[in-house]
């Protein structure tokens, strides 16, 4: 089966989700391109936009809506000659609205699983939950005459279990888009054993089309981006409750917080980080990790309290943040969780104090926004770590143990296989993360 055909009739599962919801934005569109080629008239793109939740469904329609006037406008030079044989198109609004039209006609919005059930190609992106994607896929396999290929967007599972436990025969592979998928340009792809090399083939034309950065990884719990995340995170809530012997929790905190997102130029302090992730989430990516991760404590007991209380973080629908370990107003963290209380401290309250303690972050050290704009970064990042070493104060300290330990982890992964390389690494942090430069980059 070539691409076209395997691309003609799609499910996505999870759609109305903010993952599910890019990947049927990025592949309703990939499939209104390929359906508008002239070689390709006449044949029939069909995208099922599977969900359970109705009103999801509905906000997913006027999300797609949106985003795809979005992106014909982008392009609407290049429709011209797209649409140049229907020579009642004259201005640019009606090309635009054309094409809007064409790529919201593929898709199908149902909460019955059914309508995967004639798929040659399922997309999967619900839960982080293992014996709820077994299930889908069962049900799906088992009623599906066209053997679909599975392109599960786990972020954490072993794609190997996926495949045994529910009888795939090496259907299924790891898809991982970075959230959000239409903005973010990594994607991991996690292959096994099983799979055939038309279905890797497909993975990477269709990843090429979608103009994502792919990044292999070994099928090992958590990949590269999760692998080096989770311990990250746990580092960072480990370094806060060290420091809590000499400070307040919160303080401590803030203090590691702020030294991961200033000291060390990254777009996010850890703390807020996890906020985003969702501390629920963090706590369930672990929870799959830790079995296979033998002599390796994958859990953090402060967490596993907060998300018991009921501190969850992530997203609220229109995308903006929850209270995490942070509070938030605006998107700018005011307040820092007491765990005692269950309750946020304002940030003013101690912030004089916590940035004294740290002392000052040295003139050689940009911000983020500065320096990930730059293409050449040497010449900048290696006095700036010369600058961390130099210092002496509390906060450069923290920084560089957090920067060693961040490097550290990025070797094991290599060590254990998970990555096939440095460099994969490093794009990982670089590409979906954003950050500004690699761990295993030559600056410490």
């Amino acid at each position: 089966m070539e691409y076209i055909q395997r691309l003609q009739k799609v499910s996505v599962l999870g759609a109305a989700g903010k993952m599910g919801s890019g990947i049927v934005l990025l592949t309703a569109i990939e499939m209104a391109d390929q359906m508008l080629k002239h070689e390709n008239k006449g044949k029939s793109f069909v995208l099922n936009a599977i969900d359970t939740s109705d009103e999801g469904l509905t906000g997913l329609v006027y999300y797609l809506q949106s985003q795809v006037l979005k992106a014909a406008e982008k392009k609407a030079v290049a429709l011209r000659s797209v649409y140049a044989p229907q020579l009642q198109l004259i201005e640019n609004s009606e090309i635009i609205d054309a094409y809007v039209h064409d790529v919201m006609s593929i898709i199908r919005t149902t909460t019955r699983i059914e309508a995967a059930y004639d798929s040659t190609l399922v997309f999967e992106a619900v839960s982080e939950n293992q014996t709820l994607k077994e299930k889908l896929f069962r049900l799906i396999n088992e009623n599906n005459k066209n053997q679909p290929w599975f392109f599960t967007n786990t972020s954490s599972v072993p794609i190997g279990g996926l495949n045994k436990n529910a009888a795939l025969e090496g259907r299924i592979l790891g898809f991982h888009f970075y959230n959000p998928p239409a903005v973010q340009k990594l994607v991991e792809l996690i292959t096994i054993a099983e799979n055939s090399s038309g279905m890797i083939e497909f993975a990477n034309k269709y990843a090429a089309n979608l103009r994502k950065t792919v990044v292999p990884s070994n099928d090992i719990a958590g990949f590269i981006g999760n692998g080096h995340f989770m311990r990250d995170a746990l580092f960072g809530i480990a370094e806060a409750e060290r420091l809590s012997a000499q400070m307040p929790l919160h303080e401590a905190i803030y203090c590691v917080d702020r030294v991961t997102r200033d000291f060390l130029s990254r777009p996010m302090g850890i703390f807020q980080l996890i906020d985003y992730v969702g501390l629920d989430v963090v706590q369930f990516i672990l929870r799959v990790m830790q079995p296979h991760m033998q002599g390796e404590k994958m859990h953090s007991s402060l967490l596993d309290e907060l998300v018991l209380s009921g501190v969850k973080g992530g997203q609220f629908s229109d995308g903006s943040q929850k209270d995490g370990f942070l509070k938030y107003e605006k998107g700018k963290p005011v307040g820092i969780i007491d765990k005692s209380s269950v309750t946020y401290i304002g940030i003013s309250a101690f912030r004089e104090k916590s940035d004294n303690w740290l002392g000052v972050v040295p003139n050689d050290i940009l911000p983020w926004k500065e320096l990930v704009k730059l293409r050449d970064k040497d010449p900048v990042l290696k006095p700036a770590f010369k600058a961390l070493l130099d210092s002496g104060s509390e906060g450069a300290s923290l920084a560089m143990t957090f920067a060693l330990n961040s490097r550290a982890t990025a070797l094991k992964l290599v060590t254990d296989g998970v990555a096939q390389n440095g460099n994969d690494v490093n794009t990982v942090l670089l590409t979906g993360f954003f950050h500004a430069y690699g761990p295993l980059n030559d600056y410490l």
